[in-house]
C-alpha cells in the first residue's frame, strides 16, 4: 500500500500535469533553457498563451521541483529541474496512444 501522504502530494503532480500549457513548457525546457519571454512567445505562437499565464505556470512547476531558474542579468532563465518526470508523461502518452487506436497494450 502506497502511504497517505505520498498519495496526496502524487495526485498534486498529476494535477500538475494535467495541464496542457505545463506539459508543453517542461518538453521546451528539456535540451533548453528559456527566459518567461522567450517560452511567452513560443507558447502565444502555438496556443495563444499570455505571458502572465506562462509566468504563474513555471511557479507552479518550481513550487514542485519540476523545473529551476537561473538568474542571468536581469532576466531569469528556466530549465528542466526533474528530467524522468518527461518519462512520466511520455508513459502516459503511449498508454493514451493505445486507448485512441482501441489497441491491447503489446499489440
Amino acid at each position: 500500500m502506497i502511504d497517505e501522504e505520498h498519495l496526496k502530494e502524487m495526485n498534486k503532480v498529476m494535477k500538475l500535469l494535467s495541464n496542457p500549457v505545463r506539459v508543453q513548457m517542461l518538453y521546451m525546457l528539456e535540451n533548453k533553457s528559456m527566459s518567461v519571454n522567450e517560452l511567452s512567445e513560443k507558447l502565444s505562437v502555438e496556443q495563444s498563451v499570455e505571458q502572465s499565464v506562462v509566468s504563474h505556470n513555471l511557479a507552479l512547476l518550481r513550487e514542485y521541483q519540476l523545473v529551476m531558474a537561473e538568474r542571468q542579468g536581469k532576466y531569469n532563465y528556466y530549465q528542466l529541474n526533474d528530467p524522468h518526470i518527461l518519462d512520466v508523461i511520455n508513459e502516459t502518452l503511449e498508454h493514451v496512444d493505445h486507448v485512441i487506436r482501441g489497441k491491447l497494450h503489446g499489440e
